[in-house]
């Protein structure tokens, strides 16, 4: 066989499995880069529609709460006990049931429900169900005694849970770093580009 010929063979061989190596690595590269974009699209809906605007009603709900304490000057344990609660320390807890607490947990059980498939992670955590729980029970009772006149202690039969909030936090902060991260690499890939 010719040399030239050899050389041109090898060549032409050399050339081609370049080529193929380049397109599979430029190939998978662009897998990635779809799937990071798709990553980050649904980071962006989960902190736009979901976990921003319940971070914001949690820390809303936070500070609600303390204010109650600093207006009422009383312990929440007084509205368990035996001791009846002073008239009008009562009639301002229901004015704050009434207008602050129910609709911010009306807010956050509609996101719960209608977001529910942008809820990070395989299933809804249990802090989250116990909310709905601890919500809708407390709403209900309050109902019965606005329109019935059946007595019940003004608060919930369902505690609280309190890793609820931590958990809408946590997320939040969670995902605003993931996203972040993904545009730190989306930038500066351009920005070398």
């Amino acid at each position: 066989m010719d040399t030239a010929l050899l050389v041109a063979i090898i060549t032409a061989t050399a050339s081609i499995l370049s080529w193929v190596v380049s397109s599979i690595f430029s190939s998978w590269r662009e897998k990635r880069k779809e799937k990071l974009e798709a990553r980050l699209k649904f980071i962006d809906k989960q902190l736009e529609e979901l976990y921003g605007p319940l971070a914001f009603l949690v820390h809303e709900g936070e500070n609600s709460f303390k204010s109650i304490f600093k207006t009422n000057r009383k312990k929440w344990v007084s509205l368990k006990g035996d001791n009846p609660i002073p008239k009008e320390q009562l009639e301002l807890w229901i004015f704050w049931v009434e207008n602050d607490f129910f609709p911010r947990n009306e807010k956050i059980k509609h996101l719960l429900m209608e977001k529910t498939h942008l809820i990070e992670g395989a299933k809804v955590p249990d802090s989250h169900l116990q909310f709905m729980e601890h919500y809708n029970t407390w709403k209900l009772d309050h109902l019965r005694w606005k329109e019935d006149g059946v007595d019940y202690p003004f608060i919930s039969r369902v505690n609280f849970p309190d890793e609820f909030n931590d958990e809408v936090l946590e997320t939040f902060s969670l995902l605003k770093c993931e996203q972040n991260d993904f545009l730190d690499k989306i930038y500066n890939k351009k920005k070398k580009s």
